[in-house]
């Protein structure tokens, strides 16, 4: 199943999450945007292993709803107050089912290609805002997304990053 220490890449670095008030709203939102099913628990305390490098995030605090932990309240990347010991993790009920967009968990085992941050979308040329050709924002210009291993998952996040579900 998906569990681990929870890692951001920001700024080509890859950094820890601090578990100052972390708790299960803010592993639910890590745990479903690595397609990893619900969380089961937000332990802290470096409860798998110290990471190392910089401490990205502090004082997370997600509704649980959110489409990715960049949509979540924190201090602001790299402010915190906190050691490696305090690095935040998650259990989450399923196993490895995809490539997240943005953040991983250290599962030395599924190597996952990310990103630093969620893609602005939109959906055109459908009957309402939540139907159409999905178009990904780049370099200030729209442009449309290769259908090539596109799957129902990934259309489930483009839903839930648009609010359509």
């Amino acid at each position: 199943r998906c569990a681990g220490r929870v890692e951001v890449f920001y700024e080509n670095q890859w950094g820890t999450v601090c578990d100052d008030h972390w708790d299960l709203e803010d592993a639910s939102v890590v745990c479903r945007q690595l397609g990893c099913g619900m969380a089961l628990s937000a332990p802290g305390a470096g409860h798998f292993r110290a990471g190392s490098g910089p401490i990205w995030l502090d004082d997370v605090n997600c509704m649980g709803t959110e489409v990715a932990l960049s949509y979540c309240r924190t201090k602001g990347w790299a402010k915190n107050n906190c050691h490696h010991s305090e690095d935040a993790s998650v259990v989450c009920s399923g196993g490895f089912h995809g490539t997240p967009l943005m953040y991983s968990t250290d599962l030395s085992s599924h190597p996952m290609a990310t990103h630093t941050g969620p893609a602005e979308l939109r959906l055109v040329n459908g009957p309402n805002r939540c139907s159409g050709r999905v178009e990904v924002m780049h370099d200030h210009q729209w442009g449309t997304v290769c259908d090539d291993n596109w799957s129902f998952p990934d259309a489930s996040v483009v839903c839930r990053q648009l609010g359509c579900g």
